[in-house]
């Protein structure tokens, strides 16, 4: 195993760049990376085990989905720092619900491929949101809010945090219920869109939140003066 992983140069690169191509029809799924404990995890299960760049963590392919990658081959490229994997695709590797993540035409915008499966359900509303305001990014300003929010750059965006956060502060001084409710929505969506302005997956929210969840609050403000 470790004649294996030493066939990558982990000091030129933490993070080895990963094709994954259909083992069937060798259609490409999808690009991600690979560090070296997931290189390891992959060879040791057969099953595509991946670094999140946006997450900062390790993570099975499928492991909130259910859409794992049972691997089938192992090819490095001739300088040893660009593997290709080809994979039994159980579900679908698109977060969006198509078969492969490659269904954008670069210079028309014209989306080649249709939805197979509603992830919505699997991912969650706060994941598959924050992952529709990142294809926001790219969407016409005319025609879309968050396009528009974004567009306008980080003051407005922050403005809007700020703002939604003051009402629902004020909502909850009237203790209104459907109020706060509605103000808690806003300032979660807005939050959203400033944290993928920063490319910062609400999962290492989430990471965090886990983090503090084995100690006390007072334990957990003396780990910041350290």
């Amino acid at each position: 195993m470790e004649a294996i992983l030493n066939r990558v140069d982990w000091e030129k690169q933490e993070l080895l760049p990963v094709i994954v191509q259909d083992a069937t029809t060798n259609e490409v799924l999808m690009m991600a990376y690979m560090n070296r404990e997931a290189l390891e995890l992959s060879l040791k299960t057969k099953t595509a085990h991946y670094f999140s760049r946006s997450k900062q963590r390790i993570w099975k392919k499928g492991e909130s989905s259910g859409h794992t990658q049972e691997i089938e081959s192992f090819n490095i490229d001739c300088d040893n720092d660009t593997l290709l994997i080809k994979v039994k695709q159980n579900g679908v590797a698109c977060h969006t619900g198509r078969k492969s993540c490659f269904f954008t035409e670069l210079e028309s915008g014209a989306v080649e491929s249709e939805v197979e499966i509603n992830t919505e359900a699997a991912y969650g509303v706060i994941d598959t949101l924050y992952h529709t305001i990142q294809e926001r990014k790219n969407a016409d300003p005319s025609t879309s809010w968050t396009a528009k929010l974004l567009s306008k750059g980080e003051n407005t965006i922050l403005k809007k945090v700020v703002e939604e956060a003051g009402e629902y502060c004020f909502a909850h001084k009237d203790n209104d219920e459907e109020e706060m409710i509605y103000e808690a929505a806003d300032l979660t969506y807005h939050m959203l869109v400033a944290l993928a302005s920063k490319n910062i997956s609400p999962d290492r929210i989430k990471q965090e939140l886990a983090r503090r969840f084995g100690m006390s609050g007072i334990a957990e403000k003396n780990s910041r003066r350290d």
